[in-house]
């Protein structure tokens, strides 16, 4: 190593400029955000992977006559291959799964009955829940009114305080003022 002041001074600031690029490229592999965009990224890489396995076992099975039972039945455990040790991409496979599932599946009968029968036992608590909230707010106005009252008296008596204090304080002051004069004129 060089122990020429500016080839020094150069390989430092060389160092720290490494230094800082490394530190900046940590900061952002570590953030929160990145690695979640990473993780969705690498969803949706396996997701299209599937699409486009799935979409060559039935293509496939046209251009080569094989057991469709056979193809679409290794789909599941590709997905689970492309998403071992990954429970977030499984996680979001999973939720869009039954997310589709559950979009293309209509309300049943017994499921609207029921949703109809919870709406109406609902009505008579939501009436008790208004009049119990009105009658609370009926029965808070007297003594928030008396509350306020008591604010205003406290207030009013620590102005007549203050005032009173004020006007002592200036007689004390006054008083002080005119006997230092006298004392200054005596001598």
């Amino acid at each position: 190593m060089s122990q020429d002041p500016a080839v020094v001074r150069a390989e430092i600031e060389r160092t720290r400029a490494e230094l800082s690029r490394d530190v900046d490229e940590l900061t952002d592999q570590a953030n929160p955000k990145n690695i979640a965009r990473r993780k969705v990224e690498g969803v949706k890489e396996s997701a299209v992977g599937l699409k486009d396995d799935l979409r060559e076992k039935v293509m496939g099975v046209a251009d080569h006559g094989s057991d469709l039972g056979d193809r679409v039945g290794s789909v599941p455990g590709r997905a689970r291959a492309r998403t071992q040790g990954n429970p977030l991409a499984a996680g979001l496979i999973a939720f869009g799964v039954g997310l589709l599932v559950g979009g293309m599946i209509p309300a049943s009968r017994a499921e609207q009955q029921a949703a109809a029968k919870v709406k109406d036992a609902a009505e008579p608590v939501k009436q008790q829940v208004a009049d119990v909230a009105r009658e609370a707010g009926e029965n808070l106005r007297e003594p928030a009114q008396d509350a306020v009252a008591s604010v205003r008296e406290t207030a009013s008596d620590a102005v007549q305080t203050v005032k009173e204090d004020g006007r002592q304080a200036a007689g004390e002051v006054r008083d002080q003022a005119q006997d230092s004069a006298q004392q200054v004129r005596r001598s």
